[in-house]
């Protein structure tokens, strides 16, 4: 269980990261390149990769391993600018840094002759683990960069969407059920046990494509807290033909508006996407309102709805208790 603590101050600087992370993608990515419980949704991305994004593979494997920890220079905080910033910093990393992670690497793992010469900054293995990522990046992640960037732009608007209108509290509450928000703590399921104290840095949430089971957060807690999670899929619209799993309990009206609350949208936009009329939808919002699984606040001459975790639970079809 990983269980992060908010401190004063800790709510309002945590925010969503504005794009995808290209290093925390190429990191996640091998992982899932070598999974044995391989994701069908990523079958056609593996089918995608080229023999020279293979051999950047083999390179870059031995740094990150599919289970258990990987070093925390692979993932710098400038990554969050763009591919060629995060290249910069991780050929940048201190002598140190590289002594002490890679240490902590090779505790569990068997690592390659080369890896002691990166840990020692040697010039010509520091270039050549960025000639690795620059390979892997332009032949595995580039042609799908389009698909990753579509579904971290569709997660970041929907979190941050209900963190203007409810607060960082709600919003937190909604990663339910992959984060549990039980204020001051964030929990996720995690591989060991593990407390790490935000001391008023706030925590930058970083929504990714190939994350795909349990969020990642880096080691060391000298730097920027941050957490990637998965990204959520895109919101499906709701159905022509209303004929989902929740009609028979529901009602065919009302399940399709859960199903547009997977984005959260005013009442107008609401009646819009369900097909139905202005007063039909705000009648429906109220009535799954009061079943707990819709929230409603105004802003001025709007009212705005979300879905809580209890419909986000629902609609998803997990337990509900």
């Amino acid at each position: 269980m990983l269980r992060i603590h908010f401190s004063a101050g800790d709510l309002s600087r945590t925010r969503i990261a504005e794009d995808p992370d290209p290093l925390w993608e190429t990191v996640l990515s091998l992982h899932q390149l070598r999974e044995r419980r391989r994701d069908p949704v990523l079958d056609a991305w593996r089918r995608r990769t080229c023999p020279r994004g293979v051999r950047a593979l083999r390179a870059l494997s031995p740094l990150m391993p599919p289970r258990g920890y990987f070093p925390d220079f692979l993932t710098p905080a400038a990554g969050s600018g763009g591919f060629e910033c995060g290249i910069d910093a991780v050929l940048s990393t201190p002598r140190r840094q590289l002594r002490t992670e890679l240490r902590l690497l090779s505790a569990r793992n068997a690592l390659p002759g080369w890896v002691g010469h990166l840990a020692d900054g040697e010039v010509s293995t520091v270039r050549r683990l960025g000639r690795a990522l620059r390979q892997y990046h332009a032949s595995v992640l580039e042609p799908a960069w389009r698909d990753i960037t579509s579904r971290v732009e569709g997660d970041r608007s929907h979190r941050t969407g209900t963190q203007g209108r409810l607060g960082t509290e709600a919003m937190l509450r909604a990663f339910a059920p992959t984060l549990h928000w039980q204020s001051p703590v964030l929990c996720a399921d995690y591989p060991v046990e593990r407390d790490v104290h935000l001391h008023g840095r706030g925590l930058l949430l970083v929504p990714s494509y190939f994350c795909r089971r349990t969020p990642v957060a880096l080691l060391d807690e000298t730097l920027w807290p941050v957490l990637v999670y998965p990204a959520r899929p895109p919101c499906p619209q709701a159905p022509t033909n209303p004929g989902t799993r929740l009609a028979p309990l529901l009602g065919h009206t009302r399940a399709a508006v859960l199903q547009v609350l997977q984005r959260p949208c005013t009442t107008s936009e609401l009646a819009r996407w369900a097909g139905v009329s202005v007063s039909s939808a705000s009648e429906h919002a109220s009535v799954l309102r009061r079943a707990g699984l819709v929230a409603s606040t105004r802003q001025r001459h709007h009212v705005h709805h979300t879905l809580t975790p209890l419909g986000s639970r629902l609609l998803a079809g997990e337990p509900t208790n």
